[in-house]
């Protein structure tokens, strides 16, 4: 199920996600339903809160080739445990900032430990857009989004720009 995507700034935007401790069959069908609404945006990535459920959650699929395997991750508890000292510059977006666009530099290769929706632990070293995407996604369940890292100016104008498309889609 297509779930909507909230759009900054909301307040859940802004809340650290609680630890799943139980995988219940509810969190594997909003997992699911995750997926399904990165791909339907479409995204690469896909936090909880984003979709208004404040666990540590994400889902992504970095795969852009066409004709290329996709490879759908979903990730319960995601922790960044290691990362290089060489970094990547992307320019990033978001789901939640549609339209809005900006040059984030991040670590360009981490380590990242995440329960999967089996409830085993998996381990993976992730390079490039994934690194990024991976990075992004988990900044989402510590309640910071991608603007944060940008200067004061740049950052208030596209929350203004959000909070006039919020009026906009209000009123439609």
């Amino acid at each position: 199920m297509i779930r909507p995507i909230l759009i900054h700034p909301d307040p859940r935007l802004k809340k650290v996600c609680d630890p799943v401790d139980d995988l219940s069959d509810e969190l594997r069908t909003l997992a699911d339903d995750m997926l399904e609404t990165m791909y339907d945006a479409p995204g690469v990535g896909l936090a909880a809160p984003q979709i208004g459920k404040l666990h540590r959650l994400i889902v992504l699929d970095c795969v852009k080739e066409e004709g290329e395997e996709p490879r759908p991750l979903i990730m319960f508890n995601p922790e960044v445990i290691a990362s290089s000292d060489e970094t990547n510059v992307y320019e990033e977006g978001c789901l939640s900032i549609p339209d809005q666009y900006a040059e984030v530099t991040r670590p360009k290769v981490v380590d990242v430990s995440w329960i999967d929706r089996d409830g085993n632990q998996q381990q993976e070293t992730f390079d490039g857009l994934w690194a990024t995407c991976v990075q992004h996604e988990i900044d989402h369940l510590n309640g910071k989004l991608f603007i944060d890292y940008l200067k004061p100016l740049k950052r208030q104008m596209i929350t203004r720009k959000m909070q006039k498309l919020k009026r906009e889609m209000a009123r439609s």
